[in-house]
């Protein structure tokens, strides 16, 4: 682990840098600057870690997974940002996948071939997904310890365990009927009688109408900050982790992004924020009476079920010879719903990855493939495309129209 400290001595207020070296007994090398500037541009140069790195030396897997892990933590791998704690703790458990393996060299002496046996141990011990995301994480650590100068070359190059998509199978768009349905619904839930209730979808009504004409995540839009609404969207830049117990930033760079809303959504997003939402410390728009953000498993039972059920949007459960109506979709259908709209909506391809957070483009590829090769098919045939264009509406028109 490489850190830096401030020291006072002959020479006045100098900075020393810390950093890990094989060549040194201690295990650590020390290395003097006169300000914090040039400190810290050793460290994030990548520089400390080539300074003791030593290729062709007997570096161990184990040291070569705690390298990997300080950088992930500290600086971000491969010019990342660093990972947030909660995905750190998922790194650490299949780095320690990789050191329950009894290897049979030094890092720095492995080929293909040990890797594939290592492969192959993987899939005798952990299921063909944690096989999956161990190798890959096993290979991210080789390529940035060659990055970085502490192994000659990418020796697990090639070997992986081939996995199909989640996303092979179709996910679950719903309709626009089905999508005027669910909000009417909570049009009727924020109006009801019940005073209970209508206290109840006075904040999950705008919630709803937010994550139709967002495409944001349920973690992201739980989490959204009155400030990050301005005249034209919203800003999304933080999202909930651990598990729903803290508020960080969005897990990837890419997640960072804005959104135009439709008029009618953002005034009553912004109302609601603005004069009805409970006092809190997190710049909450949606928050709890006690000041906390809603849980996601809350906002899926008490809130977006109850309007799928009071909108008709159910299915019929017959598991264990029982009957049980159960919600035909999820909140995260939303976001699928939205992305389908945008594609339909003819959006280019980079717009709509950018939109919905990707990280790349491939995987607004894999998901949403499918419907893209419909909207082109379904172009493609018609000849009256005047007549087409103009009777498409748009995400903002639909959302808020006949309610």
């Amino acid at each position: 682990m490489s850190d830096i400290r401030k020291r006072t001595g002959k020479r006045g207020v100098t900075y020393q840098v810390r950093y890990a070296s094989r060549a040194a007994k201690t295990g650590y090398a020390y290395k003097t600057f006169d300000t914090l500037k040039e400190a810290r541009a050793f460290l994030e140069s990548g520089d400390a870690f080539k300074a003791g790195a030593t290729p062709n030396r007997h570096l161990s897997v184990e040291e070569g997974v705690r390298t990997w892990l300080d950088v992930c933590e500290k600086e971000g791998r491969g010019g990342r940002d660093p990972v947030t704690p909660y995905t750190l703790k998922t790194y650490r458990y299949r780095a320690g996948i990789i050191n329950d393996y009894e290897w049979p060299k030094p890092l720095s002496e492995l080929s293909a071939p040990d890797v594939v046996e290592f492969r192959s141990w993987l899939l005798r011990n952990h299921s063909r997904d944690q096989a999956r995301k161990v190798l890959s994480y096993f290979h991210s650590m080789v390529l940035e310890l060659v990055n970085r100068g502490f192994l000659q070359h990418d020796f697990a190059a090639g070997v992986r365990v081939a996995a199909t998509s989640r996303y092979d199978e179709p996910v679950t768009i719903p309709s626009e009927s089905d999508i005027h349905a669910l909000l009417r619904a909570a049009d009727r839930l924020a109006n009801s009688k019940n005073l209970q209730i209508a206290r109840t979808w006075e904040r999950y009504r705008p919630m709803l109408y937010l994550a139709v004409d967002s495409g944001m995540r349920p973690q992201e839009y739980l989490v959204i900050a009155r400030s990050s609404f301005n005249e034209r969207g919203v800003m999304v830049e933080r999202a909930l982790d651990a598990g729903g117990q803290k508020i960080s930033t969005t897990k990837t760079a890419s997640g960072r992004r804005f959104v135009d809303l439709s008029p009618e959504t953002l005034d009553m997003v912004r109302h609601y924020a603005q004069n009805d939402a409970a006092p809190n410390d997190f710049d909450l728009a949606f928050p709890t009476s006690n000041g906390r953000w809603l849980s996601s498993n809350n906002w899926r039972r008490r809130g977006f079920q109850a309007a799928c059920i009071e909108a008709g949007l159910v299915t019929i459960d017959h598991s264990e010879g029982d009957s049980v109506e159960v919600p035909k979709y999820k909140p995260y259908d939303l976001r699928h719903f939205y992305a389908s709209m945008l594609i339909e909506n003819r959006v280019n391809l980079k717009r709509i990855q950018k939109l919905m957070g990707h990280s790349d483009i491939q995987t607004t590829l894999n998901i949403y493939g499918h419907v893209v090769e419909r909207v082109e098919w379904e172009q493609d045939e018609q000849t009256r495309l005047i007549s087409s264009i103009t009777s498409k509406k748009t995400c903002g028109e639909f959302v808020a129209s006949d309610l």
